[in-house]
């Protein structure tokens, strides 16, 4: 039985998906609420969002994605960093998942990915929960509804949390699996409620197919001027960064805050959504992402809330730190309503410095964005996980690297390439620790980051004097003028009590650098092997 929109030469049964129970297509918000209190899947909230928990996984489980390893992909995929599948054991789980979901309810949103018309992605995102069907409904992006009549999926999603999976007969690692196969057009997951899973594996297709286009995939986000695309900025991060916040500048119209491409056409959001991190969220300090928590049909995932008042607890992290929300673009009051921005003027690189060594902003050459791009670092802090007393260093390539179905070098020298053609300027922020290493120092100010970034997109950091980094060789403004920015924040060096303690720290990080990219120095340009030389010679 069928229920809702759909193309009727276009159902799961002409897909050769039969024997399910009920199958609910392209069904709204109110009625994927309706379907999810109903179910049991969460609770209503305050202004009617709809309060769920992930049960046991509450964040992805990057070691249990496969791509499956057919002779068409055999030669592109970065094996290094992506689990493969054999074509026998993906068949074999998607007829047990099949066999599993028979006489099952299931629900149907038929999407895109991609603002740009001429880029998009039709997908086809079927789930087991009505939760899911609604988060995704968020995250990606609608069909006006007269287009549904017509849609045709080129790629389909079965997400089944309540199928296991058997690592020896389907050739994956646990019971949790997600696997892709581009040759048939499939994604399968199971064994886990984590809902960002459903977004990250359209992501990851975008990644592997827009290259081959020209087109660089970006996990950024991304905000523009005021009635100017033109002035476009994109922001790479990754999590903890400060991504989200940043972009959400009130000053500037927010593009989208996770996934972009850049075409020669400019930049577009793949998503027609946020999934925000919630834990310490403040009405002050982030409005109007904190004013989403209380708007219908925002998805509230893992936080703790009264039973009786529903109020959020925005402090406590006992079901996980990576507590969130997920609600559409337009619930941001200066959001672009067309997703599109111009090709990026500034291209900002977050980092969370946790040893206290790099400056809260610095200038970067080409070669430098390539080689910090190619690094993707940030920093685990004690308490984050079990085990961890101090700092650790995290480097995830290109910002992104469970998202990277390619070798870094193709991402790195496709953005250097457009860098080029379009003259982009680059920035490294770090909205970390300074005066210490955390434990010692204190957090980077949330005013002095914003009032740099500020300066870096109105052009006016252009004009101010800058020294040359003796560490990493990057340029770092010694002052800043019209701003509150004290001059001494601007040099690490001087925040310290100890200067002799910050000189064997930056050596100490200038070293782990070193040590994780001598991973790429076979695949990258002179200019930026010489960086990389220059690095290790330091270090």
């Amino acid at each position: 039985m069928a229920k809702g929109r759909v193309n009727p030469n276009h159902t799961l049964e002409t897909q050769g998906i039969t024997g399910l129970g009920t199958v609910y297509y392209n069904l709204r918000e109110p009625d994927l609420i309706a379907q999810a209190l109903c179910l049991g899947e969460g609770e209503l909230g305050q202004g009617g969002t709809l309060l769920v928990s992930t049960g046991k996984f509450t964040g992805r489980s990057p070691n249990d994605k496969h791509i499956v390893k057919t002779d068409s992909v055999a030669d592109k995929i970065w094996w290094d960093a992506n689990r493969a599948m054999s074509p026998e054991g993906f068949d074999r789980l998607y007829d047990d998942m099949l066999a599993h979901m028979a006489g099952r309810d299931y629900f149907v949103q038929d999407l895109f990915g991609g603002a740009d018309p001429a880029h998009k992605l039709d997908v086809r995102v079927v789930t087991e929960l009505a939760w899911h069907s609604l988060f995704i409904r968020h995250l990606l992006r609608r069909p006006e509804a007269e287009d549904i009549d017509s849609f045709e999926p080129e790629f389909t999603i079965i997400n089944s949390p309540s199928f296991r999976a058997d690592p020896e007969r389907h050739d994956c690692r646990s019971e949790t699996v997600i696997a892709l196969n581009f040759d048939r057009k499939l994604i399968l997951i199971g064994g886990t409620e984590y809902a960002g899973e459903n977004k990250k594996s359209v992501f990851t297709l975008l990644n592997y197919m827009l290259p081959e286009k020209g087109i660089m995939p970006m996990h950024c986000s991304a905000n523009h001027a005021p009635g100017n695309p033109v002035d476009t900025a994109v922001f790479f991060g990754l999590s903890g960064t400060g991504k989200t916040t940043l972009s959400a500048d009130p000053e500037r119209v927010l593009i989208g805050d996770d996934e972009h491409g850049w075409s020669d056409r400019g930049t577009f959001n793949f998503e027609g959504g946020c999934y925000a991190k919630t834990i310490n969220l403040s009405r002050e300090a982030e409005p109007e992402i904190y004013e989403t928590t209380q708007k219908f049909g925002t998805v509230i995932e893992n936080m703790v809330y009264d039973p009786e008042t529903k109020e959020l607890d925005f402090e406590d992290d006992s079901l996980t730190p990576n507590m969130r929300c997920a609600y559409p673009l337009d619930y941001i009051s200066n959001a672009s309503p067309t997703a599109l921005g111009g090709h990026p003027k500034n291209i900002i690189m977050l980092t969370c410095d946790a040893f206290g060594v790099l400056p809260p902003i610095a200038r970067l050459t080409p070669a430098q964005a390539m080689y910090h791009f190619l690094s993707g670092f940030t920093s685990k802090v004690a308490g984050t996980e079990r085990g961890v007393t101090e700092p650790q260093p995290t480097f995830s390539t290109c910002f992104g690297a469970p998202f990277m179905p390619r070798r870094p070098e193709e991402y790195g020298a496709l953005l250097r390439e457009k860098i080029a053609k379009h003259g982009a300027t680059c920035w490294l922020v770090n909205t970390g620790w300074t005066g210490g290493a955390y434990g010692t120092g204190s957090r980077m100010p949330i005013k002095a980051t914003r009032a740099l970034l500020t300066a870096a997109l109105d052009g006016s950091l252009e004009d101010a004097p800058f020294r040359k980094d003796k560490n990493f060789g990057f340029e770092v403004p010694t002052h800043v003028k019209a701003s509150a920015v004290p001059d001494i924040l601007l040099d690490p060096r001087r925040t310290w009590d100890d200067a002799a303690a910050y000189d064997r720290q930056a050596a100490k990080l200038v070293q782990m650098f070193a040590e994780n990219f001598a991973q790429y120095e076979e695949h990258i340009d002179d200019d930026v092997k010489a960086i990389a030389i220059r690095e290790a010679a330091s270090a």
